[in-house]
């Protein structure tokens, strides 16, 4: 089993008198005897504060985990993750895995409390984790997210609270298991695997929030200062403001994809076929996030932009 620690939260300690961050090996030591039956291999990774988390970070976080499995042999790996953007981190993970996904387990966990606070839920999340990920029955689930013994599908989990050690929901998906007696009780089905990939994925891909009376400079300034695709988080069905058409027809003839996502949960319809009066923006050429988060579908944007041109791109987030 192979632990990649990325500090934060988890291992974080404000005592006035042993202040710092500890390692990964330092974290499983916090751990009680006997609460990891498999052998783990700890290795530090260099990373920003999660809030602040970098997209070749969270790049290489997806190699580092694939190449675990395919390349060195391990059987599963757990991510140590700040919980700010860990959804993102651990989604961009389950659509690089490829072939790992059905080698091994893969699970990212993080904490709400750091070492030293009353009762810390770090040490229970990464020990849950780790009896996770050396079960077989997470094998072909691609990434998971594993707090508060619960198992959550990443393409289905959001962090809901920023205060509790019940931070992440998959609603109104179902939990895809629990971590009971120290194996995975198996709950759901977890979502359908991701489209392949090739090429190297793009990490400048923008995130709009769209609202009334937005301006369309928005995008193309956007755009003038390099961003290769761009994400607009919407309203209802896939709607944006009308006064983004044209813009939004003028990126696309660019080849500079826009997807257009919601803020509200949607179902995985294409955007064309939304009913009548909604989903316009197909019209002009944007491309349908398929009912993901607009975080993520940042970062299937960031993936597809992998597989080639805007028409590569439209036809990668069909089958996603």
């Amino acid at each position: 089993m192979l632990l990649l620690a990325t500090g934060d939260t988890i291992a974080h300690s404000y005592d006035a008198v042993r202040p710092g961050v500890a390692s990964g090996a330092e974290v499983l030591r916090v751990l009680p005897p006997g609460a990891v039956a498999a052998d783990v291999v700890a290795e530090d990774v260099m990373a920003e504060p999660s809030w602040d988390m970098s997209p070749s970070t969270m790049l290489e976080l997806a190699r580092r985990a694939r190449s675990a499995i395919l390349e060195r042999g391990f059987d599963g790996v757990v991510i140590t993750h700040g919980t700010d953007v860990l959804e993102e981190t651990a989604y961009l993970v389950d659509l690089l895995a490829g072939r790992a996904a059905e080698q091994g387990a893969i699970v990212l966990t993080g904490a709400v409390r750091s070492l030293d606070e009353l009762s810390p839920d770090g040490p229970r999340n990464l020990a849950s984790s780790l009896v996770a990920a050396a079960d077989g029955a997470l094998r072909g689930a691609g990434a998971v997210v594993c707090v508060n013994d619960e198992i959550h599908a990443a393409r289905w989990v959001t962090k809901v609270d920023a205060t509790s050690i019940a931070a992440f929901s998959s609603a109104p998906f179902p939990v895809l298991g629990r971590v009971v007696g120290g194996r995975v009780e198996t709950l759901s089905a977890p979502p359908h695997r991701p489209p392949a990939f090739s090429g190297d994925p793009a990490s400048d891909v923008a995130l709009i929030k769209t609202y009334p009376g937005i301006d369309p400079v928005l995008l193309t300034a956007l755009v003038d200062a390099g961003a290769q695709g761009v994400v607009l988080e919407g309203t209802g069905l896939g709607n944006v403001p009308v006064g983004l058409f044209t813009t939004i027809a003028e990126l696309t003839e660019w080849g500079i994809p826009v997807v257009v996502a919601s803020r509200c949960r949607t179902g995985a319809v294409p955007l064309e076929e939304m009913r009548l009066g909604t989903g316009l923006a197909a019209g002009v050429g944007a491309i349908g996030a398929r009912g993901l988060a607009p975080s993520k579908a940042r970062c299937a944007l960031m993936v597809a932009l992998g597989t080639g041109g805007i028409d590569a791109v439209r036809d990668w987030f069909g089958r996603l």
